[in-house]
């Protein structure tokens, strides 16, 4: 059969999506990302995370039902963090799916009695063929008050370093040159196999992959940082000098209510360290804007930290009450309009922080890879930005280059998320 695998949610899902894919090829099936049309079987790999991800889940879900009822579609099955959160009440709702599968029961649905999302080094990728993420491991042993990770994703269980070593180098092996390192956090990487953190171990093992020319990192959770890792950094070329390391804020009374563990002077002493060891890092971070409790007072806290910190990159939630976290018995006092507007404070600060440091690179040299070819540029990101979520460089069309080749660009104009420029001869 032909099936389709529609992904929503993070990069986290793309992995899974892209290990269920493999399973259907071994399995004789076709496996189509861009043709749904084409599909006789739709896949919704759902996202439950918070508020807005579950309704853009639930929208897919009944658009497919909508496709199953006009027959231009056979079957539809969903799967993910949904299901494993809300599987009753969807099985209630939309009865008109054809099966809900959880992590544990995906097993059941590819028929395979031995098959494990995490112990499977085999994927059918979906991104361009040069990049791809790299999951270490699932699940998280934090309990912040807000976050539903834990009853989605259980404890944290990290992939053994042989076996990351080999998909790597299997991804080195298809053509791709970069990957991200990605988990629920990736501090902790080996906690549960050694009773230590091994992330430096890891590191150091993927620096001797053959083909991989960048790694970066994502979702570093900042308690008991591990500073060997910006050795590591330092030491081989192919860790790109970018750090994910989402602090949520900043208010100690904020911090302690998340359940985040630190402080602000941590925070900001960590901050410190890490831009004293990677000189030129880009620190991307993220941030809860209208947590319970939340005062004016320490918004502004929080406003008068971004400018501080000056994080290269930045983004932003609104919070969102989530049933059965420790922070669900909060409430969620803060007005909508609140959490929109300071959110927009945020956002508009970080607007002027970026724009300030993306004029800072105009003529300069940078190395750049390019992702994508569009009527009038080619499209590519610097060693400081992920695909997806930061700025792009869009380069002019004077000589021919390759998609997933990597260029010297000297920047000629900034804007506040882009930066142009044209290709060194």
């Amino acid at each position: 059969m032909t099936f389709n695998i529609i992904t929503l949610g993070c990069s986290k899902n793309v992995v899974d999506s892209e290990v269920i894919a493999s399973q259907l090829q071994k399995q004789g099936h076709r496996v189509v990302y861009e043709s749904p049309e084409k599909s006789d079987v739709v896949i919704i790999n759902t996202c439950g995370f918070i508020g807005d991800a579950r309704e853009e889940s639930v929208n897919e879900v009944l658009a497919q039902v909508e496709r199953k009822k006009r027959r231009q579609v056979k079957k539809i099955f969903v799967v993910g963090c949904l299901v494993k959160r809300f599987k009753p009440e969807l099985l209630d709702s939309v009865p008109e799916v054809d099966g809900y599968y959880s992590f544990d029961e995906l097993a059941d649905m590819l028929n395979s009695e031995d098959f494990q999302l995490l112990g499977s080094t085999d994927r059918l990728l979906s991104t361009p063929r040069h990049y791809a993420y790299l999951k270490i491991s699932e699940g998280c042993d934090h309990q912040c008050s807000y976050c539903s990770i834990p009853l989605i994703r259980g404890k944290q269980e990290s992939k053994p370093i042989p076996m990351v070593v080999e998909e790597a180098q299997k991804l080195a092996d298809q053509g791709v040159k970069e990957i991200m390192l990605i988990a629920q956090d990736l501090t902790y990487y080996g906690v549960d196999l050694t009773g230590k953190q091994e992330l430096a171990k890891l590191m150091e093992a993927l620096a001797q992959v053959k083909g991989i020319e960048w790694i970066r990192l994502h979702y570093t959770y900042p308690l008991n940082f591990p500073v060997e890792i910006l050795d590591v950094m330092n030491k081989y070329p192919q860790f790109c000098h970018y750090l994910d390391i989402p602090v949520q804020h900043i208010s100690d009374e904020i911090l302690k209510s998340m359940r985040r563990g630190g402080s602000s002077r941590y925070i900001h002493q960590l901050i410190e360290t890490i831009r004293d060891r990677v000189p030129g890092i880009a620190l991307r971070t993220t941030l809860i804007t209208g947590y319970p409790g939340e005062t004016h007072e320490q918004h502004k806290e929080l406003l008068d930290f971004i400018r501080k910190a000056r994080f290269e990159r930045l983004g932003a939630f609104t919070y969102s009450q989530e049933e059965h976290t420790p922070a669900y018995e909060l409430g969620d006092p803060i007005k909508k309009s609140v959490k929109t507007k300071r959110y927009n404070d945020i956002m508009k600060l970080q607007e002027e922080i970026s724009l300030a440091f993306n004029e800072e690179k105009v003529g300069q040299t940078l190395k750049v890879i390019v992702d994508a070819e569009e009527e009038d540029f080619y499209v590519g990101r610097t060693e400081f930005d992920s695909p997806d979520v930061d700025n792009l460089v869009f380069i002019t069309k004077e000589h021919p280059l390759t998609i997933g080749g990597f260029y010297q660009v000297k920047i000629t104009e900034a804007a506040p998320y882009d930066l142009f420029g044209t290709v060194e001869a």
